[in-house]
């Protein structure tokens, strides 16, 4: 179902409509492409999912372009991606060439879809060198980071770096991820979708039905981690957690999640939690399609705790969506979601399996804090995360780097 600006009134108030509408009206008429290396799996496939539609019923002519690459392609951006977050990798200047010569032949594809677009907006790694093969370009072209760069692995950022830097401007989530370049940068924090399937509320119906299929004991308390399985995520470390927390009180964990087309090492990862669950009855691992949406909007629903222990994370949007609910959740003290779990108000920021196991407990044994951090989180979500707001910075910087967009802003 595609929504209007309008359907979102009630949960946002209509003054942030009104203000999205009078920035629309700015800019419309301008052809916006967003270029990214997969439609399912991941954060930036389900923020465009949204706003896509969002852009077109602002007036403006806004189109979702997907780059294609082989296997070695992805394995060689699943390494720049890890090397941009700090592990020491290594790229032969053959892998490079790979890399730039799969865009070359993107570009190639995508030519007539982008080269004369008003607006480019290129997310992350996989597709930034397009730019160096649009010669004719007539537009802006923007790269948006979505991972956390504050502490680069220096030969990564260097490759990356030369195909960034001709850009117009880029965007990062937050400050500390901005890294030196020679043009504008933004800072944006992504966002939710609340009236989507994975943060809709649901019937009740549909939430036992969810509760049965996965064969949950409804007298044990819920922790449920969703997230890709990805090493970053840290899921073995979750269930070290969860150990700890069973030699004192017992408690069931899922740990819910799939892959993204342009992960190849999702599937080495899910094997080690498999591994280290053990068989354990009582930690459900589940491997879900990329349109489960429902089913992750239950399971953090029927959640008593939500983790998010990730040892590097952009931003982590499965946080903003477990406090959407009203869940405290219990975050890796990393990246983005410091942005969003504030110690002891909408959750605790841990380091740690023990330390984790430490917050799991005390929630447990003050179930009002349960309550309390929930209903704190939810406000704060309202607040600063839901997609009106991201929408407006996006508009507000593309008048911002449009010629005389600076006069244009002064009016709105």
């Amino acid at each position: 179902m595609t929504l209007s600006l309008s359907d979102y009134r009630d949960v946002a108030g209509m003054s942030a409509i009104r203000e999205l509408r009078l920035l629309g009206d700015k800019i419309a008429g301008a052809k916006v492409v967003h270029v990214n290396s997969t439609r399912e799996g991941g954060g930036v496939a389900e923020i465009l999912r949204w706003m896509i539609p969002l852009m077109r019923d602002l007036g403006l002519d806004t189109t979702w372009e997907v780059i294609e690459g082989t296997e070695r392609f992805y394995e060689i951006t699943k390494t720049i991606h890890n090397g941009l977050q700090g592990q020491q990798v290594y790229l032969s200047a053959k892998d490079w060439a790979m890399y730039c010569e799969v865009n070359r032949e993107n570009a190639d594809r995508l030519r007539s879809k982008i080269e004369d677009a008003d607006i480019v907006l290129i997310h992350d790694p996989q597709p930034a060198p397009l730019l160096q093969f649009m010669e004719k370009r007539k537009g802006k072209w923007i790269w948006r980071a979505h991972i956390d760069v504050s502490h680069p692995y220096r030969p990564i950022w260097k490759g990356l770096r030369q195909y960034i830097q001709g850009y117009d401007a880029s965007i990062f989530s937050m400050m500390e991820y901005a890294q030196p370049l020679p043009h504008p940068e933004f800072l944006v924090a992504p966002s939710i979708d609340p009236l989507s399937d994975k943060n809709r509320i649901l019937t009740q119906q549909e939430l036992s039905s969810v509760f049965a299929e996965y064969n949950l004991d409804p007298d044990l308390p819920l922790l449920v981690q969703i997230s890709r399985f990805d090493r970053f995520k840290d899921p073995v470390g979750v269930i070290q957690a969860y150990r700890l927390v069973r030699k004192v009180t017992p408690v069931q964990l899922v740990l819910a999640g799939g892959g993204a087309n342009d992960d190849p090492e999702g599937k080495a990862v899910l094997a080690e939690v498999m591994e280290e669950a053990g068989g354990d009855p009582d930690i459900h691992v589940l491997l879900l399609p990329s349109d489960a949406h429902v089913r992750i909007n239950a399971l953090q629903r029927l959640a008593t705790i939500v983790i998010q222990k990730s040892i590097k994370e952009g931003f982590g949007l499965t946080v903003t969506e477990a406090m959407w609910k009203g869940k405290p959740v219990i975050g890796g003290d990393v990246g983005g979601i410091r942005l969003q779990v504030f110690n002891h108000h909408t959750g605790f920021l841990v380091s740690t399996p023990e330390g984790a196991a430490h917050r799991i407990r005390y929630l447990l044994h003050h179930r009002d804090r349960i309550d309390q951090m929930g209903d704190a989180g939810r406000e704060f979500v309202r607040d600063n995360f839901l997609l009106t707001r991201h929408l407006r910075e996006y508009l507000t910087l593309m008048l911002v780097v449009t010629k005389g967009a600076t006069q244009r802003l002064l009016t709105v």
